[in-house]
């Protein structure tokens, strides 16, 4: 799935940010934005959803600020097993489906009429990196799997599509979808326990405070996209 290792670059990067080094989240976005741009594009043209560019900033804002919430939990999880930027890619598109999903919901409910909109859910929790669904499993997952069930686990953990697209792309029927991917969570979370206990965590620097988390001032200001216009 991802024949790029991680790099000595995107080590040292990790963990000057998650040390908080002056500098170091700015040079993160720098690295990664145009990444993040790219996601949200296509995930959006996969589900023919038109986004203008002051959309994409704010989705794009949306993903560097779950980056950075409750003290780099996402990054501190990451365990370089893949590439930086396949770990963010699966990242961004998850978050990119959750908010696609909801603004649809908005819509929806403004055509039926109704006064009160749908409320968000709290997700305090990175997408892409909640409990059994890591990258790294997915992928050992995927090569013991074959044919229909290997493409029905990539297009739902990797694609980020519905059980309704990924019926009419493998034409099995819904009901069976739900089937095949309820056992391929057993199998994450048994490769989620393996993993858990032979690979150590990249470790960050001790936390200085138990204060809300924010890219630290010294240098690293609130994520934002401004000024920067997507990248294709």
């Amino acid at each position: 799935m991802d024949a790029t290792p991680f790099t000595a670059v995107d080590r040292d990067l990790l963990k000057r940010c998650l040390n908080k080094d002056p500098g170091s989240w700015n040079d993160f976005v720098d690295r990664f934005l145009s990444l993040i741009y790219h996601v949200i594009g296509y995930t959006a043209h996969l589900r023919s959803v038109r986004l203008n560019p002051e959309d994409v900033e704010d989705i794009a804002a949306d993903v560097l600020l779950k980056l950075v919430a409750n003290n780099f939990k996402a990054l501190k999880e990451f365990r370089g097993n893949a590439s930086l930027a396949t770990y963010l890619t699966v990242i961004a598109r998850r978050i990119c489906i959750q908010e696609l999903a909801r603004r649809q919901q908005v819509k929806d409910a403004m055509k039926r009429g109704e006064s009160r909109l749908p409320e968000v859910e709290p997700d305090d929790a990175p997408a892409a990196v909640k409990g059994i669904e890591r990258l790294e499993e997915v992928d050992k997952l995927l090569k013991k799997l074959s044919g229909r069930e290997r493409e029905i686990v990539r297009l739902y953990y990797l694609e980020g599509r519905t059980y309704e697209e990924i019926s009419t792309e493998t034409d099995v029927p819904v009901n069976t979808i739900g089937a095949v991917l309820s056992r391929a969570r057993k199998k994450l979370r048994e490769l989620a326990k393996k993993t858990s206990d032979q690979l150590p965590a990249v470790k960050p620097a001790k936390a200085r405070s138990k204060q809300k988390p924010t890219p630290p001032a010294n240098g690293n200001p609130t994520p934002t996209t401004k000024d920067k216009g997507p990248t294709q």
